[in-house]
């Protein structure tokens, strides 16, 4: 039987390393899409932070569709992000946007159309968009805009004629705060038992993956974490 293969979009990232690590630990292919390789990864694509969304666009389709060489792809898991202040008063507030709007929004846009050529049928998409983005966030509004439009592409994506394959499954996670080593790092004195272990993520979008415990197709699932255990709750 052939290995199942997953996609990783932000595979050099601390989540996307995770994730990485944990599907290979499955005996999973996995391929990562990333600014630098992950060398625990079977294929890397390379983007240059630099050029368009459509010259990343071309770089990506065309490297992918070498590497899965007419094979389909049991999942894409699209974990690449970051995270920026400021509100409209800030200097830096369309800067901040400009590189929100393409960690998230061009990341997740690309992910759909490599699903939609190269996912198998059932298989499972998964984006990344924030639990503060469901209501406004005035301290970060580069931020919540552009995890506000991963929420709507996911509705978008789960309804009829999307031109995702047959039924696929597609979500997005909506951490609050996740335990990286960036968060640690900035916020020591945070309560850290609320934080969503990475372990955990990849556990759920293994599952997933397999087709595993799936909420509806469309769900934006707020992962809430208490006391160190994490409960996935519909928005």
């Amino acid at each position: 039987m052939a290995a199942q293969k997953v996609l990783v979009y932000g595979g050099k990232g601390a989540l996307g390393s995770t994730i990485v690590k944990f599907f290979k630990a499955k005996n999973w292919w996995v391929a990562s899409i990333d600014l630098h390789p992950n060398d625990d990864a079977d294929v890397n694509v390379l983007i240059d932070p630099s050029s368009s969304w459509t010259s990343q666009e071309d770089v990506i389709n065309t490297k992918m569709a070498a590497a899965v060489a007419g094979e389909k792809l049991d999942a894409i898991l699209c974990v690449a992000g970051g995270w920026a202040g400021g509100n409209a008063a800030s200097k830096d507030l369309v800067k901040n946007s400009d590189l929100m709007w393409k960690q998230s929004v061009w990341s997740s846009v690309i992910a759909a159309h490599v699903a939609a050529n190269h996912l198998k049928e059932g298989g499972a998409l998964v984006l990344t968009g924030a639990q503060p983005a469901l209501e406004g966030t005035a301290g970060m509004i580069g931020y919540g805009m552009a995890k506000a439009a991963v929420h709507q592409l996911v509705k978008s994506l789960a309804a009829s004629d999307s031109g995702l394959p047959a039924n696929a499954f597609v979500s997005a996670i909506l951490p609050v705060t996740l335990s990286t080593p960036m968060n640690l790092k900035w916020m020591p004195d945070a309560d850290h038992s609320k934080w969503t272990s990475l372990e955990t993520v990849s556990e759920l979008l293994y599952n997933w993956s397999q087709g595993k415990e799936r909420p509806a197709t469309g769900s934006l699932m707020q992962l809430i974490t208490s006391d160190g255990a994490t409960k996935y709750i519909p928005a």
